[in-house]
């Protein structure tokens, strides 16, 4: 049962670092990369669809992202629905491909991208203690229904603790590594 238990605990907790680190990394950074566009949805051909089911994206230079339509047809409904999304970016259709510079970002923007990664890694955190909480409640359960002795109740919460402890790390690091990210000029 132990054995069990930890391995959902690790499952669940990794879940939550990929949640974590695919939620920062839509953050813009005022670099170009393709993953800032990951959460558009483009309507077109009578439903809405990911940005990236429609068109090719890439990002050329470190201010550039260009995206190619799979459909040229599509490209206004993209451009629109880059241009309404929340990221304050502007798309430009120059022929075949739609061309979107990436602004530099202002201080003040900085510190409120910050305040968001901050808040996305306490997010996680809280996550992770949940997790921690519910795997201790069953050994509990477990341990006063005669299914697990004490002394294994207790070394399985030291081995859920260090499982939740290492995906508390991994957001610490993609927290500072995004910290970084942000504010490199």
């Amino acid at each position: 049962m132990q054995d069990l238990m930890l391995s959902e605990v690790r499952e669940k907790s990794s879940k939550t670092v990929q949640n974590t680190s695919r939620e920062m990394s839509v953050i813009r950074t005022g670099k170009a990369s393709p993953a800032l566009l990951d959460s558009i949805r483009v309507e077109c051909w009578g439903d809405t669809m990911p940005i990236k089911q429609v068109a090719g994206i890439s990002a050329p230079e470190p201010r550039l992202i260009v995206v190619q339509p799979w459909d040229q047809s599509t490209a206004p409904a993209i451009a629109k629905a880059i241009e309404a999304s929340d990221l304050g970016l502007r798309a430009t259709i120059d022929g075949p491909v739609i061309r979107i510079p990436v602004p530099k970002l202002s201080e003040e923007r900085r510190r409120d991208l910050i305040k968001l990664v901050k808040k996305l890694a306490e997010e996680g955190r809280t996550s992770l203690r949940n997790i921690r909480r519910d795997a201790n409640d069953q050994l509990k359960k477990a341990c006063k229904a005669g299914e697990i002795t004490e002394d294994a109740e207790k070394k399985t919460q030291d081995l859920v603790q260090k499982a939740v402890d290492e995906a508390g790390l991994e957001i610490d690091k993609l927290l500072k590594a995004k910290e970084k990210e942000i504010l490199e000029v």
